[in-house]
């Protein structure tokens, strides 16, 4: 959707304002209204995603009780729409209220248009990310790269690999960081192959015990030890005309390492305790956070075993490094969980956010994951903040409350997105990003991205 075709409905008294909001924001679809009844019909007619709202509204122009009640009652018919509130300068506990009531954010009079349109943009943005988040949860578990969610260009990359890789039957080995998401990349790689229909078989070879975990990769006979009470198939054999995903393969113990080999080479394998070969057609997928090849020079990981598992390897970038996924995952997380718990939380703070888009996420998708269901919990207020998720300590959250720092920040974060989803095209990430050619260059420059 352009700028053009986006609604923007400004609610204000003052007729001046109006015009100059209106001229300023030429780009959108803007609708004016100067009293609560007027918004509340426009936004009935008109659905615009963004709204402003003046608090102080007839028939009480000196306070905030009309502005109130108009922020509740749109809040009502669409609580996702997106509402900013516009305060006097020295009417900062009224603009908190108002964020407390569900609006997204406030600005304080005098209007600096260029000010105002950036805290606009946000807002669409995130609305349509949210948009975005709904209409993926719609999809299903049939839809590409389930569950994956990212704006970020090196992870896109990833996502375009596994696209790449997935129709073949190349063994693939996927590195990352503890909490990246691999066995959801490990499941898009199934999914979108040809064995899609058949068995997805998982183990976590940290997890199990090395007296157990040959049973559990390739089955046992009955008898076959203390405890084997009856024949047991293995993952190996149960994911048989489908994928294997192997967890944390480097943490499997050298014996079992040797017998894996045998596997992958001869794709045949015995039960414990029988003497019948049996043969399979399984496609391997493994994942790692260990280092592999200092493991290998270490004489802990088969060198052998390593180049079988290789034919493909996929690098996923830690969370701390994916510009912008911070956020969305945060957003995507917020929407299942919340539906799950039955809350009527309305989303985050701004202060949330921005605590979210500065913490390293040590433990990545996982920890986030964490922290957001969590924070849905303990949450008593109608947004999370930082204390709900634990990240009121997190570098940077007073920092952007600064709308020159906010806009710097905005900008890194955004034009990369935009790039990626142009495939590198400046002319079209320019218009996806609302600015001219020229200027898009210059901000790379500024920003230090690569200007070819």
């Amino acid at each position: 959707m352009t700028d053009k075709q986006r609604k923007l409905l400004i609610v204000d008294d003052d007729t001046g304002i109006q015009r100059q909001l209106r001229w300023s924001f030429d780009d959108y679809d803007v609708s004016v209204a100067g009293s609560r009844e007027e918004a509340v019909a426009q936004f009935r007619s008109e659905a615009p995603s963004v709204v402003t709202v003046d608090l102080g509204l007839p028939p009480d122009p000196d306070g905030a009780s009309e502005g109130f009640a108009t922020v509740e009652e749109i809040l009502k018919l669409s609580p996702e729409s997106k509402l900013i509130v516009v305060t006097g300068n020295e009417d900062h506990e009224n603009a908190l209220k108002a964020v407390a009531l569900g609006a997204y954010d406030f600005y304080r009079k005098p209007i600096d248009s260029d000010e105002l349109g950036h805290i606009i943009q946000r807002a669409y943005q995130l609305y349509d990310l949210e948009q975005e988040n709904r209409r993926l949860a719609e999809r299903g578990s049939g839809a590409a790269l389930t569950g994956v969610i990212c704006a970020d260009p090196e992870m896109l990359k990833v996502c375009r690999l596994v696209e790449k890789v997935a129709p073949t039957n190349v063994t693939a080995m996927l590195l990352g960081e503890s909490g990246t998401g691999t066995e959801v990349l490990a499941r898009a790689v199934h999914e979108l192959s040809p064995r899609t229909e058949k068995p997805f078989a998982a183990i976590n070879c940290a997890a199990i015990p090395e007296n157990l975990l040959e049973s559990e990769l390739f089955g046992h006979e009955k008898g076959s030890f203390t405890g084997a009470v009856r024949q047991q198939k293995g993952k190996v054999e149960l994911a048989d005309s489908g994928t294997l995903f192997l967890d944390e393969v480097g943490d499997m113990p050298p014996a079992i390492q040797a017998k894996l080999l045998r596997f992958l080479q001869e794709r045949t394998f015995e039960r414990i305790g029988g003497r019948q070969s049996i043969a399979v057609d399984v496609r391997v997928i493994c994942a790692t956070n260990q280092k592999l090849e200092e493991m290998i020079a270490a004489g802990t990981f088969r060198e052998d075993l390593y180049y079988r598992l290789s034919e493909m390897v996929i690098n996923i970038p830690p969370l701390r490094d994916r510009v912008g996924d911070a956020e969305m995952l945060a957003q995507a997380f917020f929407q299942k969980f919340s539906e799950e718990q039955g809350k009527s939380i309305r989303g985050y703070t701004r202060e949330a956010l921005a605590a979210i888009s500065v913490y390293d996420w040590p433990g990545n998708v996982r920890e986030l994951e964490n922290r957001v269901k969590r924070a849905l919990i303990m949450a008593e207020g109608n947004r999370i903040t930082p204390e709900d998720l634990d990240l009121d300590d997190a570098d940077g959250g007073a920092e952007i409350l600064n709308l020159a720092k906010a806009r710097e920040d905005a900008e890194k974060r955004e034009i990369p997105r935009a790039l990626a989803r142009a495939d590198g095209n400046i002319t079209q990430a320019a218009k996806l990003l609302g600015i001219s050619r020229p200027t898009l260059y210059d901000l790379m420059r500024q920003h230090g991205f690569k200007v070819d």
